[in-house]
């Protein structure tokens, strides 16, 4: 079992093309495959009144609630709202987003930068210490050891399976690129 999996989601990321029917929040509580699951559905795909809804599904399966929040855009909507974490993406050279990534911050729950390689995140331009993700999904689509070696001290990372998919449920890559770059990971909950 996973210590962690922070970075999940579900039919509540409505527009992803790639969520399967299948994926659920009952099902994943059911996988049980990390001592600690957050479901993160796509901030921007909810439907306004859905909020309530997706709070009540994820807490009534005694899941974290998270959300993944595209950039600075959703920033100021997102935390009208009660979430345990984001998963956020701080998009290369917007300078907005990295502000908002510090208001994110402010409100004092743990913020995890979003597969920085996939969004082309500046890490020159994230505070030493943040949480930084390592995950399944995107890690094999750029050179991690050029990209990521030199930030290995700089950060605490999460790895993750940003998971679409019943199958996805898994973090064998991000886990095994965290053991050839020698981090540990960093337990939030």
């Amino acid at each position: 079992m996973l210590p962690q999996d922070l970075h999940i989601h579900t039919t509540f990321s409505k527009t992803d093309s790639a969520i399967l029917p299948q994926q659920t929040v009952e099902m994943v509580a059911f996988a049980k495959h990390a001592k600690i699951v957050g479901i993160s559905d796509h901030f921007e795909m909810f439907m306004p009144d859905e909020f309530e809804i997706y709070q009540q599904e994820v807490r009534k399966h005694n899941l974290l609630l998270g959300t993944e929040v595209n950039g600075h855009a959703s920033v100021n909507l997102a935390l009208q709202h009660d979430f345990d974490y984001y998963i956020y993406h701080c998009w290369g050279d917007e300078p907005a987003d990295y502000s908002a990534l510090k208001a994110l911050k402010e409100k004092g729950k743990p913020v995890i930068v979003a597969h920085p390689y996939a969004v082309n995140t500046d890490l020159n331009k994230i505070d030493e210490g943040s949480l930084v993700e390592i995950n399944n999904r995107y890690i094999w689509r750029y050179n991690w050891q050029k990209e990521l070696a030199p930030y290995i001290n700089k950060f605490r990372w999460i790895f993750s399976s940003d998971a679409h998919q019943p199958n996805w449920l898994n973090q064998t890559i991000a886990r095994r690129v965290g053991e050839e770059l020698g981090v540990n990971e960093h337990i939030i909950f």
